[in-house]
């Protein structure tokens, strides 16, 4: 089958998948459990021959699809995935179909992600006798730091494990059409870090008869990044960022502790260990040389998202084929943000791609990007992400990753 065609069956449904994607941007949900946004896909979906399982930690669902083509040698299953859940900001888009729930909104593009999985769903079920094996649509929740991709395995949703997995994230900053991927580290791991510095309050006017955690909190945070600059290379980037600090209560007082708390982000396991160690070491060090004592804790987060070359090529080779506006762009380097599809990738070679849907017309760096209160999307690129997980379901399936 020609890529191109997978791209003019997925326009053949550019309706379907703009009203999905409508339909759940109007009632956008948070964390482990979006039940509407669950409904909508199994009601989107329910006229195609797809098999559902559903798990008892999340509202996530995996739906199953047959080929009906002879298999010639062994059955290969291919995972596909999008994710359901929004974020906890208010938007401000003025759009006719914007969010109807307070203080709640798709700000991260998951309303097209699952729009457009359900659209290769659709083509995918309307061209299964030409292919073999299965294909597992994976619709999950709780992406925005709820680990949703981890509760959904271990509820043994995916078992056993697919061949092949592919997702899809969009960039509402970046070209039309532009489909980019890397091998290798795509984004980065994301641990949440807190600092308690503990000391002894006192009056403002005599800091000689308190221990003022004030200035050790300020040394640490400085510290922390001359540490990052000075032993972790610029090849293996690590990002540290203090972003809240909280003590006192008044002017004239001097607090008995101060609390800061931020993000570390690597992209390798390795430093991400030896960044906790020295984490450590240095905060309580510091607190220790001023008679103060430092507590610190860290939340490990999602791991680093791993592509796989084999499926970063397969990839290219159905994006490349696919024809205007879509056209692939391998990146230099990663990005420090990150992603939970790293879980599913640390025990199924796949990969992750950006599709960028900025208007054609338009100049992409003044367009808002993700988790903007004001993020746009131009619809009409989203056939584009459909032909791409379709095609490559349909590649895997037909040829594995040769």
């Amino acid at each position: 089958m020609l890529h191109a065609a997978i791209l003019e069956e997925a326009r053949g449904f550019a309706d379907r998948i703009v009203a999905l994607r409508r339909a759940i941007h109007a009632e956008p949900e948070l964390g482990l459990s979006n039940p509407r946004t669950r409904d909508k896909v199994r009601e989107a979906l329910s006229h195609l021959p797809i098999e559902w399982r559903e798990g008892p930690s999340t509202t996530g669902l995996v739906g199953r699809l047959t080929g009906t083509a002879r298999a010639e040698g062994e059955t290969r299953r291919v995972l596909l995935r999008g994710d359901t859940d929004a974020l906890p900001m208010a938007e401000e888009t003025g759009l006719a179909f914007a969010s109807t729930v307070p203080g709640t909104m798709h700000a991260c593009g998951h309303d097209t992600h699952v729009a457009m999985l359900a659209g290769a769903a659709e083509v995918l079920a309307a061209s299964r006798d030409r292919f073999a094996g299965e294909v597992l649509f994976m619709f999950q929740p709780g992406e925005e730091g709820w680990h949703g991709a981890r509760y959904m395995l271990d509820d043994g949703l995916i078992d056993p494990l697919p061949g092949a997995a592919f997702a899809l994230h969009i960039m509402p900053d970046q070209p039309h059409g532009l489909i980019a991927g890397r091998v290798g580290p795509l984004m980065a791991s994301a641990d949440r870090f807190e600092i308690v510095v503990s000391g002894q309050g006192g009056h403002a006017s005599m800091p000689h008869q308190a221990l003022d955690p004030m200035p050790v909190a300020c040394e640490i945070v400085t510290a922390i990044q001359a540490m990052v600059t000075r032993r972790f290379p610029v090849s293996d980037p690590v990002v540290v960022t203090v972003s809240e600090i909280h003590a006192g209560t008044a002017h004239n007082v001097i607090p008995d502790t101060a609390i800061l708390r931020g993000t570390m982000r690597t992209l390798s396991g390795g430093n991400r260990m030896a960044l906790h160690e020295a984490f450590v070491r240095l905060a309580s060090g510091i607190a220790t040389a001023h008679g103060l004592a430092a507590k610190v804790s860290i939340h490990e987060g999602f791991p680093v998202t791993v592509c796989d070359p084999r499926a970063v090529d397969l990839g290219e080779a159905v994006a490349s084929g696919l024809g205007a506006p879509a056209r692939f762009h391998r990146l230099s380097h990663p990005i420090m943000g990150a992603e939970d599809f790293a879980y599913i990738l640390e025990k199924v070679p796949g990969a992750m791609f950006f599709l960028g849907v900025a208007p054609s017309e338009a100049d992409p760096a003044s367009c808002c990007g993700i988790h903007s209160p004001r993020m746009m999307v131009d619809e009409s690129v989203l056939p584009v992400g459909t032909a791409l997980l379709a095609g490559c379901a349909e590649r895997f399936l037909g040829h594995g990753f040769a």
